[in-house]
């Protein structure tokens, strides 16, 4: 290669990079943008529940039917139900609290194999960006309830946990419904993580495992009986610094 075949290679390479860079700070403010749209159309929402659970459930499956039963009275109770406004287990969230006393609200996510949004949403809001979306999931809620899933739902999970165990995020019940599906990794939670010191045995506190949608209800007033469901002057500014 000649001196000047590198000096033009040097020139094309140097301009890419530029546009890149570019082009990383404009999305930076599209993620802004995602950020302030959200927190303007979520502000009046609370108390809220999140539901996370399983895209690839059907309809009318013990899990769907579940899913709806839970969210429907949670909705009743006057809580809004918040999921990822696709289907499966978050279409059942969405189609409970459509049918109930309280908002339905689903926040989508756009993906290459483009994730269709479920039509039983009072407020939808959709995201380019996961970390966005996951932010408002934590920002809004007062529980979650986690039903069986998959990988997107283990992330989901862990990212609860994570949270409130470092302190980033304040303290709320985190349910895992149907006991027979969790078992296995909540056994593991105890006989390795806490064995191998990995986590502290009062960290399996952070989990409750409970089956019947009653019953999920009544757990969620119980953890607010001593205090109000809206965070803290001190959990809105720890939220700050997610």
């Amino acid at each position: 290669m000649t001196e000047n075949e590198k000096l033009v290679m040097g020139i094309e390479t140097e301009a890419l990079l530029k546009s890149a860079t570019a082009r990383e700070s404009w999305r930076i403010f599209g993620i802004m943008s995602e950020f302030v749209e959200a927190t303007d159309r979520l502000a009046a929402i609370r108390p809220a529940v999140t539901i996370f659970g399983s895209a690839r459930v059907k309809e009318g499956a013990p899990y769907y039917e579940l899913t709806e039963r839970v969210a429907r009275l949670l909705s009743d109770s006057g809580f809004s139900v918040i999921s990822g406004g696709g289907p499966g287990i978050m279409e059942a969230a969405n189609k409970g609290a459509y049918f109930g006393k309280s908002p339905s609200v689903g926040l989508n996510i756009q993906l290459p194999h483009e994730q269709s949004s479920n039509p039983y949403q009072d407020i939808s809001q959709t995201f380019r960006h996961f970390f966005a979306r996951k932010y408002m999931f934590v920002r809004f809620a007062s529980a979650y309830v986690v039903m069986p899933g998959g990988f997107g739902t283990l992330d989901e999970l862990m990212e609860a946990l994570t949270l409130i165990q470092t302190g980033k995020a304040r303290k709320m019940p985190i349910i895992l419904v149907c006991s027979d599906f969790w078992k296995g990794l909540v056994d593991w939670f105890k006989d390795t993580l806490v064995r191998e010191k990995m986590i502290d045995p009062e960290d399996m506190h952070l989990i409750q495992i409970i089956d019947e949608p009653e019953k999920v209800v009544e757990a969620i007033f119980k953890h607010y009986e001593a205090r109000p469901f809206s965070p803290l002057p001190n959990e809105r500014e720890m939220m700050l610094n997610l």
